[in-house]
């Protein structure tokens, strides 16, 4: 659900108060220099790294697709992500690769990033990302066929718990033709590859 300007700002502003009594039951002091606009900054950072939650992906795609004959793979690849895991609410970072096979629709290929963002941009799971995109576009263009990949690396794995920094997920979401035809599937494979 979309909010208005005032609203997000006065939810803002609650982000800041909560944040301002959390510094305090972690042991700082929350007047010291360095910490006085913290929490004022912690709301403004977290309003960013969540504003997908304002964005509508129909609206997004609909606002450039095109009739068009073209029915070849279409492919996006290493567009940087960065979101938040929805359990810890740490980092998620890595690179997406999307592709899809039109039928009868192209959308402007800035729209592709965009639409990444938009969803990385909210408290995440990678699996979920990952489904998300490829179903806005299977919604949003009709395509023949959609293909997903993200790689990334888990703050929450590297940071605590397993304490493994090298480590990273893969993810995949196929659709249509990716799902049902090898040959297809391994054509999008081989073209993420490419670039390694």
């Amino acid at each position: 659900m979309k909010r208005t300007e005032e609203v997000l700002l006065d939810e803002t502003e609650l982000i800041a108060e909560a944040m301002g009594k959390v510094l305090p039951l972690l042991g700082e002091d929350p007047e010291r220099e360095g910490l006085r606009a913290t929490p004022q900054r912690f709301a403004r950072a977290l309003r960013f790294l969540t504003s997908g939650y304002q964005q509508d992906p129909e609206k997004l795609l609909a606002s450039a697709v095109f009739n068009d004959s073209y029915d070849e793979m279409v492919v996006v690849k290493d567009i940087e992500l960065f979101s938040l895991c929805e359990h810890h609410l740490l980092p998620f970072f890595g690179k997406c690769h999307v592709a899809y096979i039109p039928s009868k629709k192209v959308v402007g290929l800035s729209k592709i990033p965009r639409l990444v963002n938009l969803f990385a941009r909210r408290l995440q799971i990678q699996e979920r990302l990952t489904r998300q995109i490829a179903d806005a576009l299977w919604k949003g263009l009709e395509p023949d066929g959609v293909g997903v990949i993200i790689e990334a690396r888990h703050l929450c794995m590297a940071m605590r718990g397993v304490e493994k920094q090298h480590s990273h997920a893969v993810t995949s979401a196929m659709l249509g033709s990716f799902r049902d035809d090898a040959q297809t599937r391994n054509e999008f494979l081989s073209l993420v590859a490419g670039g390694k």
